[in-house]
């Protein structure tokens, strides 16, 4: 299948290609989701958010380097690095690190991604993103079974720490919800590779700053167990993730992008079950089977278009 040709010479990848990356996106980034957890025991949030956008712009200046392709991007994509660096790495970092503290890596995942809620009216209003019987159904599956699986009775309501940590964990869904969607509808000058180290340039002061002035350096706590969070976490679940999230989204109808996310909380309780022993409920268990049913039937509209 051709490349589609986008504004300003860029070009998506295809359908295929893009729906082998995000795969490994979710994949990848449900995996995380106890990596992240157990790096907080030995790294503060702010400190992991820098570290992490360091290591992963780092790696991607590196690639880009290698590969001949290093460009400074022009002002026509100033507006997505600031979009994707201020909110989907800054600020979701920020959220999701400080919420993961006090709340459960599965629970974390799948309040984080609650973003179809804000992103498929959205869609459908901005780009006149039209759902079909199928997708339709498909959306109903998979957000009734996020809606199973977010339980309001799960946690203590008079814990300021936990309200806290949950109500961080929606925002990072908003915030990343909004970058999706300019993402979307930008004119690419520049590819997403060749963007996503300025745009992680771009989180890393905000992150370091905070960082600094709020969290001592002392509370990191250095070891090899560490090593290996921060290499997962830089080279893999942000340099090449962050890259391949928005090929995928730049490239796939805003909707099924995010339906498909979708699959990442489901890796993720699984692997935080599995790594942290996290239990498994009824509720849990029907949650994630209609999200998989909700999976499988917007891929089979996509395959009959």
């Amino acid at each position: 299948m051709a490349r589609t040709p986008l504004p300003g010479g860029a070009a998506a990848v295809d359908s295929g290609r893009a729906a082998l990356l995000l795969i490994a996106v979710i994949v990848l980034w449900g995996v995380n989701w106890p990596v992240m957890k157990v790096g907080l025991d030995s790294i503060p949030p702010f400190w992991f958010g820098a570290a992490r956008m360091a290591l992963g712009a780092a790696t991607l200046f590196a690639v880009l380097l290698w590969r001949g392709d290093l460009r400074l991007p022009g002002r026509g994509d100033l507006p997505v690095i600031a979009s994707v660096g201020l909110l989907q790495m800054a600020l979701f970092l920020a959220c999701i690190n400080t919420g993961l503290q006090v709340v459960e890596a599965g629970r974390s995942a799948l309040l984080v991604y609650t973003t179809p809620l804000w992103v498929t009216p959205a869609a459908m209003l901005l780009f006149g993103e039209r759902m079909g019987a199928l997708k339709t159904l498909g959306w109903l599956l998979g957000v009734g079974g996020l809606a199973v699986l977010f339980n309001p009775f799960g946690f203590d309501w008079r814990d300021s720490d936990v309200l806290l940590g949950n109500g961080l964990l929606l925002l990072g869904a908003l915030a990343w919800a909004v970058a999706m969607l300019h993402i979307r509808g930008h004119h690419w000058r520049l590819s997403p590779l060749q963007l996503a180290p300025w745009q992680m340039l771009l989180a890393l002061p905000l992150l370091l700053s905070v960082a600094l002035f709020t969290e001592p350096l002392q509370a990191v706590e250095p070891s090899w167990e560490l090593a290996t969070v921060l290499f997962y976490n830089g080279p893999i679940a942000t340099a090449f993730c962050f890259w391949a999230a928005v090929t995928v989204t730049r490239s796939l109808p805003a909707i099924t992008t995010s339906l498909g996310f979708l699959g990442v909380p489901m890796v993720g309780v699984a692997a935080a079950t599995l790594w942290l022993s996290e239990p498994i409920t009824t509720t849990l268990a029907m949650g994630l089977l209609m999200i998989l049913a909700g999976l499988a039937v917007v891929n089979l509209s996509e395959r009959r278009r």
